[in-house]
């Protein structure tokens, strides 16, 4: 099996620090997790909600904790922690080689979006941000792998590009085009939907 992974990051305006953390981790049981967390609130305190919320999340897929489990666990620490003042939008992504699946867990109003045969389509789902509310849970979506098949998920930012200029960015048809190149690489995936959000 060969898989690719890519991150795109950019600054944000106006602030030193930006709010998102992402964060990698090898499962115990085969495969590889990538957790993703935008704290609320904007610069320095932002990034430390985002810290807190990936590191209980890695540090309980390292025990071997099932990515549900690891999702309501970093909500519940952190409404403990910050008595549901505080919250962070979660995205976990899990290639699971004991499943051969592609689990997706999401705790925010952002959607994945699913790659299969060249046609894009959202992973939906109610899902509320983590630290708020004592019964949060995550929306998890599980997919069996197969070849040529992505997942691309990404954070507010993405999803309100253009929002202030009253023009909704569509990610899943900006990246549409892409998929009848060759080759078409996670790399690409990710700069081609950051560059044109924040063009």
């Amino acid at each position: 099996m060969y898989a690719e992974f890519a991150v795109a990051k950019v600054g944000k305006y106006a602030s030193s620090e930006s709010g998102d953390t992402v964060e990698m981790i090898e499962r115990p049981h085969g495969g590889l997790s990538f957790v993703m967390a935008d704290g609320q609130r904007s610069g320095k305190s932002a990034k430390v909600i985002s810290n807190i919320a990936t590191r209980k999340v890695i540090s309980l897929l390292g025990e071997g904790a099932r990515d549900g489990v690891a999702v309501r666990a970093a909500h519940d620490y952190l409404f403990a922690m910050r008595g549901g003042k505080v919250r962070a939008d979660l995205q976990l992504l899990s290639l699971d080689l004991e499943t051969r699946t592609i689990v997706v867990s999401r705790n925010t109003d952002c959607p994945a979006l699913l790659i299969e045969e060249r046609t894009v389509r959202f992973l939906e789902g109610e899902a509320s941000p983590i630290g708020l509310y004592r019964n949060t849970r995550p929306v998890i979506h599980e997919i069996p792998i197969h070849p040529s098949m992505a997942v691309v998920i990404f954070s507010d930012g993405i999803r309100h590009a253009g929002s202030r200029i009253e023009s909704r960015f569509d990610a899943a048809a900006s990246i549409e085009p892409l998929l009848f190149e060759e080759p078409v690489t996670a790399r690409l995936l990710a700069d081609s939907l950051l560059e044109q959000a924040i063009e």
